[in-house]
């Protein structure tokens, strides 16, 4: 006798989503509805990729409910993506993180709320060793004054939380400038024989004046000129989400314009602390900078 297999065990992740659709009612005709989701990406193609380690992200099923579940990591909200067959909280890693067992608190509908824990394993980032205007690593009173505001301001930028995009298959990020990634996500920083906190975005050489474009759908949260990241715009993509371009020689946009995915909106340039021209491009999930490279194809 051929033994029996529950559908979660026998059938592929794709079938099992049509066959749940199908006892939930919404198929007809033999297809599932919506056709979005029968061409739902396969696993190695979904967007961020996990990789949970200091700076990186985790991907947490929180299976099945009627309505978007609510995580947090301690008191930060995080970003939950899918539908009522499968809720994904999308969680950034802090680059502090030790290795460990975290935990994210869940909250589903009129259930008391879980603790779900995840693993972060070890990771070694490299060392760079930057030459820049002395200026810039030994602030005077002014600057560090400068700084301090600037920061305390950008805090309330990275805050930012508005409504999560429909579905995690969406967060494949477009490149936002061509050229040579010069520094890479992680980098452990020694200025002028300094050391000083560790690369927090991907740096890609190009040109000044070289055109930005937007990695996704975003609406444009902050504008500025600050005194380390030089010319800055900051986009919300949605549910804490953020993504930011700093060095920049113009910003064509201000706040609460809203982009389409490969629209231009600033420059490149050399502002700020910097070698030379070039893209830093930032990534932010739950208040915490994470590897771009986990958002694109290549």
């Amino acid at each position: 006798m051929t033994p029996y297999l529950s559908p979660a065990r026998a059938l592929p992740p794709l079938l099992q989503r049509r066959a749940l659709l199908r006892s939930a009612g919404l198929c007809a005709a033999g297809a599932c509805l919506p056709a979005a989701w029968a061409a739902a990406p396969a696993a190695s193609q979904v967007w961020p990729h996990a990789l949970q380690v200091p700076g990186g992200v985790a991907r947490l099923s929180l299976g099945p409910a009627a309505q978007r579940p609510t995580a947090h990591a301690g008191e930060v909200p995080l970003l939950v993506l899918g539908d009522m067959i499968e809720w994904t909280a999308i969680v950034g890693i802090p680059l502090a993180a030790p290795v460990g067992q975290p935990e994210v608190r869940v909250q589903v509908a009129g259930e008391p709320a879980r603790d779900l824990p995840y693993r972060v394993a070890a990771k070694k980032y490299s060392e760079q060793r930057l030459n820049v205007a002395p200026r810039t690593v030994d602030l005077s009173a002014e600057d560090n004054a400068r700084y301090e505001r600037e920061r305390d301001h950008q805090r309330t930028v990275m805050e930012t939380f508005s409504t999560p995009l429909p579905r995690a298959a969406d967060l494949q990020m477009r490149v936002p400038v061509p050229g040579r990634r010069s520094s890479s996500f992680g980098l452990r920083r020694v200025f002028n024989g300094q050391a000083r906190n560790p690369h927090s975005g991907m740096d890609i050489a190009a040109a000044t004046s070289t055109p930005v474009v937007a990695p996704l759908p975003g609406k444009v949260i902050d504008v500025g000129d600050y005194f380390f990241n030089g010319g800055t715009v900051w986009l919300d993509h949605g549910g804490g989400l953020l993504t930011m371009y700093c060095h920049l020689s113009s910003m064509d946009v201000q706040v609460g314009d809203v982009l389409a995915t490969g629209q231009a909106f600033c420059k490149v340039g050399a502002t700020g602390r910097v070698t030379g021209p070039h893209l830093h491009w930032g990534v932010m999930l739950n208040r915490t900078m994470v590897d771009p490279a986990l958002f694109i194809a290549a």
